[in-house]
């Protein structure tokens, strides 16, 4: 029988069941688990994945069950966030020499980063919208309008020129090779500017009924929509499309990429091995004998055989992972490493030259609007790993050759 890693701690709410064998969470991390736990609909315990760090209302890597209600924050603004990747016929032997010209291949194949303050001239959104995101809009489209008709203010300036682009921070592309040469594709990317206006605005709402129902939260951002409320509802509408447009969005960059790299390398084809999984949502499921709302805000279903996907940094590797179905955890899993320092941090103390240095054999940017996204700013994989062996089995282990980060 595996071994429990989590450690227990009593709250004035509910406990906390915290994976955090490998380092102690940060105290501002722990204040806003314990504020979660506060609030009267949580189902059993708050479960803290190990690569905890502090976010808006809720921390990233927070697993929250709840009965009866929905935390807006809880989700956070990018709904839908998850990752992407397939394996591939191809091998490490078959790659060519220098890699450059695939990285710049990829950058043109799929819009990234962000100029332009996001308008009408931004890098990272379509200008001319291809046949195949048009397509995959008007799928959609209807089901958007009518979220938009009853609020309005939800509207956001990209939508179908959103789709199949990557997004900034720490949304990446990688060319990846396993423990047995196979190459694979990987990517990180959710519901775009659409999902971060719905995130954005249904965290204000929630705020607002709670000045008016004159509820006092530990934390303004934790405000929340009672089931059966026409808020509740709609929000549920609103996160469940946006959802669904990661998940479409995942698919045509992946597309988008497999194309691009096919002129560098043999004839090759995806294999069945392939995960598409959000790291940053909410669904209907039963635990402890209960129907409940799981929170998700940067953790994933480890289901028993669920395959996940657990990046490191963008020079450290991957992990393609497979669930156990520990009911400890609401039956999940960490979603990356984690943040051991702030973007702003990271920028003051680590140098060009170190960026470079950790980069090494990898075909990567290497300028300074990308250091607080070197491999130096996150925890160690290896122990946010081993923190996890009861939740997770490792089924390959992935190491980058080629990074796009936005």
């Amino acid at each position: 029988m595996t071994t429990q890693l989590y450690s227990h701690h009593l709250t004035a709410g509910a406990p906390l069941k915290l994976w955090d064998s490998h380092l102690p969470f940060e105290p501002q991390a722990m204040d806003q688990l314990r504020n979660v736990a506060s609030l009267p609909f949580i189902h059993g315990h708050i479960a803290g994945m190990p690569d905890v760090h502090w976010g808006q209302g809720a921390t990233i890597g927070s697993v929250i069950a709840t009965k009866g209600a929905i935390i807006p924050a809880a989700v956070g603004v990018d709904i839908g966030c998850g990752m992407m990747a397939v394996r591939t016929t191809a091998r490490a032997d078959q790659l060519p020499d220098n890699l450059h010209a695939m990285r710049t291949a990829i950058e043109k194949a799929v819009p990234h980063g962000r100029t332009d303050n996001g308008g009408r001239g931004d890098r990272g959104a379509w200008h001319n919208v291809p046949e195949a995101q048009a397509q995959a809009w008007r799928t959609m489209a209807a089901e958007y309008d009518a979220i938009i008709e009853k609020h309005p203010r939800a509207k956001a300036f990209n939508t179908a020129n959103h789709l199949g682009s990557l997004g900034t921070g720490n949304h990446f592309i990688e060319v990846c090779l396993d423990e047995s040469d196979a190459l694979w594709v990987m990517l990180h990317s959710g519901s775009r500017g659409v999902g971060n206006r719905f995130g954005s605005y249904f965290i204000e709402l929630a705020k607002q009924d709670m000045r008016k129902w004159f509820i006092n939260l530990p934390d303004a951002d934790l405000g929340y929509f009672p089931e059966g409320t026409d808020h509740f509802d709609d929000y549920w509408a609103a996160v469940s499309w946006a959802q669904r447009y990661a998940r479409v969005n995942r698919e045509l960059m992946m597309a988008a990429v497999l194309r691009a790299i096919a002129p560098f390398l043999p004839a090759f084809a995806v294999t069945e091995e392939a995960v598409n999984c959000h790291h940053n949502y909410v669904s209907r499921e039963a635990h402890f004998g209960e129907n409940v709302l799981v929170t998700r805000k940067g953790a994933v279903r480890a289901r028993v055989g669920d395959l996940g996907i657990i990046p490191g940094s963008m020079g450290t590797g991957s992990f393609i992972v497979e669930g156990l179905g520990n009911p400890a955890s609401f039956q999940s899993c960490s979603h990356g490493a984690g943040r051991k320092m702030s973007r702003g941090a990271a920028k003051k103390s680590i140098s060009l030259a170190d960026h470079a240095a950790a980069m090494t054999g990898i075909e990567a940017r290497l300028d300074k609007d990308v250091i607080d996204e070197s491999p130096a700013a996150y925890k160690d994989i290896g122990a946010v790993m081993a923190a996890q062996s009861d939740l997770v089995t490792i089924r390959h282990r992935l190491r980058q050759v080629v990074n796009v980060k936005g």
